[in-house]
């Protein structure tokens, strides 16, 4: 059934920004002692919030500095801004569903710099202008339904008509918490795992615009 809106998560969705984010946050906890590969730190951590991976990182390494998640996202955004690709066929996609007039809205758990970074790289920022939310923007990020509900009233739809489109478990609990119907991108999580908590996988950005009945 064709929505009235679609909402997308960015990381591992618009932006293939996964492996960048994860080599910077994996170098990051090895200078301070917790030695990660960046698909081990992708295992730990994707689709958490920064402040959620807080309580983490300290009960390995101890209290981290007060102006880490600041730091940290500074480095992020200036990789971004040098390296960030899209996720193969992610615009394509995001194009058509523009073409059918559908309204698009992206909830993120980055930081809203971070966020605005990746988006501006990809040359998409218009697209979401005034329909962009952090975990800054809402009381609590994803798995809760914040997000997700801020995105839908921007886009001025009921959440039960839209389509959240995700790629991690977290994210479609969030979405599915919502009232959404959530769409699993099955590229950094299993299918499986997503048909589990209710989600549809699909495999292929490509399939997105016919998953969305718009031909």
């Amino acid at each position: 059934m064709r929505p009235a809106a679609v909402l997308f998560d960015c990381d591992g969705v618009l932006a293939d920004s996964e492996g960048l984010v994860n080599a910077i946050v994996a170098q990051d906890l090895a200078e301070r002692g917790w030695r990660m590969t960046a698909d081990e730190c992708q295992e730990t951590f994707l689709g958490m919030a920064a402040t959620a991976m807080v309580p983490v990182i300290e009960a390995r390494v101890g209290r981290l500095p007060t102006d880490w998640l600041v730091q940290l996202s500074h480095r992020i955004s200036g990789s971004m801004l040098a390296e960030l690709q899209p996720v193969p066929g992610a615009l394509a996609a995001l194009r058509a569903i523009e073409s059918a007039g559908l309204p698009v809205a992206v909830a993120s758990n980055s930081a809203r710099e971070e966020l605005g970074a990746k988006l501006r790289r990809l040359g998409v920022a218009k697209s979401f202008e005034g329909r962009m939310f952090s975990y800054q923007d809402v009381p609590r990020p994803k798995p809760a339904p914040d997000m997700y509900l801020a995105a839908a009233r921007a886009c001025g739809a009921n959440p039960a008509d839209c389509v959240v489109v995700e790629d991690s478990a977290l994210g479609a609990q969030a979405g599915l918490a919502a009232g959404c119907r959530v769409l699993g991108f099955a590229r950094h999580t299993d299918a499986s795992i997503f048909r589990g908590i209710g989600a549809v996988p699909f495999a292929d950005m490509a399939e997105l615009p016919q998953l969305l009945s718009l031909g």
